[in-house]
């Protein structure tokens, strides 16, 4: 789940539709209402943030100290025009990323995915590097022997989604919060149930064995 902070609406709602057409679930925020959230937040909806996404505001540089003090995930700048001191003073107060407009939704994914594997470095490139089964975070569908393993949209997001969280058990809410977005009314947490089973057969039937550990109440997670 990616989130917006831009205090111009049709800037977030651009966004938050381009992301839902790539497969992400996201949703967009002005300052004030941000800062609410992210302090008010709980637990399940901060640990399904896959990355923050910030506008150009004012109070900009001063938002990484608020974000990381809820979470790790990366933040990344958008700028509307190429400015050196800018630049420089993003990343000195603690952006992760400055990147310029217009970008496609799918350049943010993988430049939040690189981040989380530098900052991860001993669990999804790992995970993506093992012999036989290569998971990529670039909308391309994992491979099998070296054979592409076709998957529906929302299967292959989790199993990116376990991969990026390989060292830690991620719970059913977490998943549904990251693939479905934590304001989704409509859908029902148990639809995560039907997909893993799903997405477990599957990788069982061409691996032969599992490569998702399950565990009743406690959630599931990549054990490659």
């Amino acid at each position: 789940m990616y989130v917006i902070v831009d205090d111009r609406s049709i800037v977030a709602e651009s966004y938050v539709s381009s992301f839902s057409r790539e497969g992400f679930s996201s949703f967009g925020l002005n300052e004030d209402e941000f800062k609410g959230w992210i302090e008010s937040a709980s637990e399940n909806d901060i640990a399904a943030v896959e990355g923050f996404l910030l506008g150009d505001f004012e109070r900009r540089p001063t938002y990484p100290e608020m974000i990381r003090s809820h979470s790790a995930a990366p933040i990344l700048a958008l700028s509307d025009q190429k400015s050196l001191a800018q630049t420089l003073e993003l990343f000195t107060a603690g952006i992760d990323d400055v990147v310029r407009k217009p970008v496609h939704v799918r350049e943010i994914v993988a430049r939040t995915d690189a981040i989380w594997r530098r900052v991860n470095a001993n669990t999804a490139p790992a995970a993506a590097r093992e012999d036989r089964l290569k998971v990529f975070f670039d909308g391309r569908d994992p491979e099998i022997d070296g054979a592409p393993l076709p998957l529906p949209r929302r299967e292959r997001h989790m199993l990116e989604y376990l991969v990026k969280n390989a060292r830690r058990r991620v719970t059913k809410t977490q998943i549904f919060n990251t693939i479905y977005g934590i304001f989704n009314d409509d859908v029902d947490e148990s639809v995560v149930e039907g997909h893993m089973s799903k997405l477990r057969k599957k990788l069982r039937m061409k691996l032969g064995y599992d490569v998702i550990d399950a565990k009743r109440y406690l959630g599931y997670q990549f054990v490659g």
